[in-house]
């Protein structure tokens, strides 16, 4: 009976000790933009207590005794700030802060436990310190990443990554704001990314990881994703005209629509154009046209409710050469930068509508919704083996469709505390159909004529998707993150070729969990384990015929990893990582397409180091090796084409150094296999770039040098098999397009 009372006694006790509690609320803003800045880091210093603002800008702390606190808030970019307060019984304070933006100190940046998952330390301090210049630098932002462009820059860049040819995107998942950049089952090629509708001065940061590791992200995120994000606001409007070599020209507007007024009211609206012109360093002009034009509306319905609201229209036409064999140029036929079929190209337009409502509730839940559309056009005209298949007419096809596709994002989270413990819990629904009209294989002649239709047909594909995501910090020390991913695909063709076949479907589901552990030692060093499950989804025009096998082939990864700081000014993330996939997507090289092949392994490790030499100069470092094999091949035959195996960025910074600004850069890419014997090499180059901006309050010049040593390098290179007018028999080789001579372009930038 006394222990009953004593017990009975001790629950009143704590009962009424909890009944004082008080907390701290508060909101933090851009000082320069009056608007919410999300990812702040907040702390109670000494407690052991933090998290981190939400989408509104918003953090909370309950449970909190009486007595003094001090609150500190960090973010990359912005001064830190410290704001002491003092708790009394039963009270909420609630503050608002203002950061003001400053110069990057490297020693001021902290391994935080707080973002451990989400830290994205690295894009972050990158996209600070090298803001976007041209549209190549958009996808360059991601550390490892490489580009190629192969069709006078109308097309969507080759890219290579963690030991992949992706192609184009088919295994990395590109976002802006959010909105889907892929696209399934594409004329030209399964995952197709074009990022060109986005103006790169519009850029405000990238979020990306390597490896499926995020519940969030699902179809391609095998070797990794990236999330764009474009600017809610303009600090100033501006007009910014370009000229270069190779009668290039280029001029971009951004205008505030609302200004100051509208910032102290919590609103922004901003309309921007950008339009391109060059003929290019290719012997035939390739007289590429570029329009873009974006409008962006951000405020506040209410205290808890913020809305933005984007548009943007894009549309390109272009020439270009196309590949060229080695021995084209060897024996004198072409020259370096000369065609084999110079009536190549293309046009493609996107028009695309995106709204994004974000509230968080009294009861301290952040709820998201969106929805987005778009509206898509493509025609390219492409001839990669010449006279091999029809030596009259030639090899030259057309990839053509239309488009819509629509979706929805939305999720809901909640950030709680037990104790010191933090719990983030998210779960979300996701969205996606594309609907295609008329996609087209044909042969053709001259751009002009259609000798033949070999493929013709409507799609109609679905994807529909749920998650959930747990985010626990246990203390300052260790975080663990868990999730699991369902995906469902509904793939439907209508071949309008053989229309007695009628509409073919194919079904097919997908579960995928994530475990994702972070040991923060200190705030100068973490050590993580990512684990996961991924995959890539297949063309509807190849799992349709095949009753709807291979669908979703999956991939298991891994990254054994650090972040730490040896010194107050040197950052460095180094990850060992594997990479086991079902299927693999090849080059075909005889077809110039990528076809599904059979199961790969890959592993490597990557290394990017950041390091401030002084106030004002920066150097970075980025190292990526890849072992990519293909399994149960002979050895020997077990390569995987155009798979990189070695490549390197790095350069030096210049910042804040008075009216001055500028980088000097390099990119390597080392000697690959173009086939399975790797009997054909691709070779490697090494290409350096600079860009020297003089500032002043009204106005900036700038010069930007692409490929500054005028190094003779091949941006792209393919091994395939053609034949030339004059041949009798195939020849099977590099095929390559020339990358960029040395390229100069000057730059006047207006403020108001």
């Amino acid at each position: 009976m006394k222990r009953t009372l004593y017990a009975f006694l001790l629950t009143f006790l704590s009962l009424q000790a909890f009944a004082h509690l008080g907390g701290i609320s508060g909101t933090v803003l851009d000082q320069t933009t009056q608007l919410p800045l999300r990812g702040v880091v907040v702390q109670l210093t000494g407690l052991g207590k933090g998290t981190v603002t939400n989408e509104l800008g918003q953090y909370r702390f309950t449970g909190l005794v009486a007595a003094p606190y001090k609150v500190e808030l960090s973010h990359i970019g912005f001064k830190s700030l410290i704001i002491n307060v003092t708790i009394n019984d039963d009270e909420t304070i609630t503050l608002n802060t203002v950061l003001s933006r400053s110069p990057i100190e490297l020693r001021e940046i902290v391994v935080s436990s707080q973002q451990a998952h989400d830290q994205q330390l690295i894009s972050s301090l990158d996209i600070r310190m090298r803001p976007i210049t041209n549209s190549q630098e958009i996808l360059r932002m991601v550390p490892g990443l490489f580009i190629g462009q192969h069709a006078g820059g109308g097309k969507a860049e080759q890219i290579f990554l963690r030991g992949f040819d992706i192609d184009h995107g088919t295994d990395i998942r590109l976002t802006v704001d959010g909105m889907p950049v892929n696209m399934v089952s594409h004329a030209h090629g399964q995952g197709y990314a074009d990022l060109h509708f986005v103006i790169p001065e519009l850029i405000e940061g990238v979020d990306f990881r390597k490896g499926p590791y995020n519940a969030e992200k699902g179809n391609f995120t095998t070797a990794g994703w990236a999330d764009f994000r474009t600017r809610t606001t303009l600090d100033k409007s501006f007009a910014k005209l370009e000229v270069g070599q190779f009668n290039t020209y280029r001029a971009v507007a951004g205008l505030d629509l609302l200004g100051e007024k509208g910032r102290a009211k919590n609103q922004s609206a901003y309309l921007a154009s950008e339009y391109s012109y060059s003929d290019s360093y290719f012997d035939h002009p390739q007289n590429f046209k570029r329009l873009n034009g974006m409008g962006k509306y951000h405020g506040h319905l209410s205290e808890q409710t913020n809305l933005t609201l984007t548009g943007s229209t894009f549309w390109s036409k272009w020439n270009h050469s196309g590949q060229i064999p080695d021995r084209a140029v060897a024996s004198g036929l072409v020259g370096f930068f000369g065609s084999v079929d110079p009536t190549e190209g293309g046009e493609t337009s996107r028009t695309n509508v995106n709204a994004e409502l974000v509230t968080v509730t009294p009861s301290n839940y952040t709820i998201k919704n969106q929805v987005f559309y778009s509206n898509y056009n493509f025609e390219l005209y492409s001839n990669f083996t010449f006279f091999r298949d029809d030596s009259l007419n030639g090899d030259q096809i057309r990839q053509k469709e239309h488009r819509n596709l629509f979706g929805y994002n939305g999720s809901v989270s909640r950030t709680d505390f037990v104790g010191k413990t933090r719990f983030v819990s998210t779960a979300g629904l996701q969205y996606r159909q594309d609907l295609t009209h008329q996609t087209e294989l044909s042969h053709t002649r001259n751009r002009t004529e259609t000798l033949e239709r070999r493929q013709f047909g409507n799609i109609n594909e679905r994807n529909a998707s749920a998650y959930v995501d747990e985010l626990i910090q246990f203390s300052d020390h260790f975080s663990l993150n868990a999730g699991i991913r369902l995906d469902y695909f509904r793939s439907q063709y209508d071949d309008l070729l053989q229309p007695t076949d009628g509409l073919k479907r194919a079904d097919a589901a997908l579960v995928s969990p994530k475990l994702n552990l972070y040991y923060t030692v200190n705030p100068r060093f973490q050590v993580y384990l990512n684990t996961g499950k991924g995959f890539h989804s297949n063309d509807t025009r190849v799992v349709v015929p095949r009753n709807g096998r291979e669908i979703l082939p999956p991939a298991y990864g891994s990254d054994l990893g650090v972040i730490f700081k040896p010194f107050p000014r040197l950052l460095i993330n180094a990850a060992g990582w594997y990479l086991w996939m079902q299927q693999e997507f090849v080059y075909v090289g005889d077809e110039g397409v990528v076809e599904p092949s059979g199961k790969s392994r890959r592993y490597g490790v990557d290394l990017s180091v950041r390091y401030q030499l002084t106030h004002h100069l920066y150097a970075d470092l980025d190292l990526n090796t890849a072992k990519p094999r293909a399994i149960g091949a002979e050895a020997g035959q077990n390569y995987l084409p155009l798979a990189p195996t070695f490549t390197s960025t790095g350069g030096l910074t210049l910042q804040n150094a008075g009216r001055w600004s500028g980088s000097l850069r390099y990119r390597y890419l080392g000697t690959r296999p173009a086939n399975e014997d790797n009997s054909i090499v691709a070779q490697s180059y090494f290409v350096t770039d600079l860009q020297v901006n003089y500032t002043r309050p009204r106005y900036q010049f700038g010069l930007s040098v692409q490929n500054l040593l005028n190094t003779r390098w091949k941006e792209t290179q393919f091994a395939t098999e053609s034949r030339l007018r004059s041949e009798t028999a195939p020849v099977d080789e590099i095929h390559f397009t020339p990358g960029t001579p040395f390229f100069a372009r000057l730059s006047w930038t207006f403020f108001w």
